[in-house]
């Protein structure tokens, strides 16, 4: 992905959890600035540029997780659109919804990306082609490509049982699905997020074994 200016992509970050965010208003952002230079005008139409795609993809689902009942529309979705993450769950698993919590921060922050998630039941055609087999699964794709693949909490956090949103925004960077780092706001503490609540250090049940 093209590199932004930091200074561009910290106004335009700052703006994505509003959708009512006037470039007007990011421009006077930008220019609140004691180090205006001769980059001054490149960064302005940096701002221009990143405003107007951010406002074309939310147009378009972006910045929404979105369950997918149909296998065959999650396919149009993934190749037809640039990067996706998509998680293969099933309702009833503790550790899928400690997942979706995870990706539900994520979504807001990272419009660039598509957020999906298909329910296993729902695409047996996929389950097979991908060798689904442990949920969580979390695939990414990049033009319609698997370029990575988190298999129940495998290589997140500094244990089996736990980590950050910030973890999993770090493995997704490193498949390059996502821009850049944008998460900033945890306390670093590893958790799991259950019932809507956030527990530090807290261990989840082990329910991420073959499900077929």
């Amino acid at each position: 992905m093209a590199e932004l200016d930091p200074k561009v992509a910290r106004v335009v970050d700052r703006a994505t959890h509003d959708d009512d965010s006037d470039e007007d208003a990011l421009i006077a952002a930008l220019e609140d600035d004691s180090e205006l230079d001769a980059f001054r005008e490149q960064r302005l139409q940096q701002l221009h540029a990143e405003f107007s795609r951010a406002k074309e993809m939310r147009a378009t689902e972006h910045g929404t997780y979105a369950e997918i009942k149909d296998e065959k529309a999650l396919m149009d979705i993934t190749t037809s659109t640039k990067f996706c993450v998509v998680h293969f769950f099933k309702p009833d698993f503790n550790r899928c919804r400690i997942m979706d919590g995870h990706l539900e921060n994520l979504v807001p922050s990272h419009y660039e990306t598509r957020f999906l998630r298909i329910n296993v039941e729902n695409a047996p055609f996929l389950v097979t082609k991908l060798k689904v087999q442990v949920l969580p699964c979390v695939l990414a794709f990049i033009d319609g490509i698997s370029v990575d693949r988190i298999v129940g909490f495998e290589g997140l956090g500094r244990s089996a049982d736990m980590f950050t949103t910030r973890d999993l925004e770090a493995r997704l960077l490193r498949a390059n699905v996502l821009a850049r780092a944008k998460i900033a706001n945890e306390d670093g503490s590893q958790y799991a997020q259950t019932g809507g609540k956030t527990k530090n250090a807290a261990k989840v049940e082990d329910d991420d074994d073959d499900w077929d």
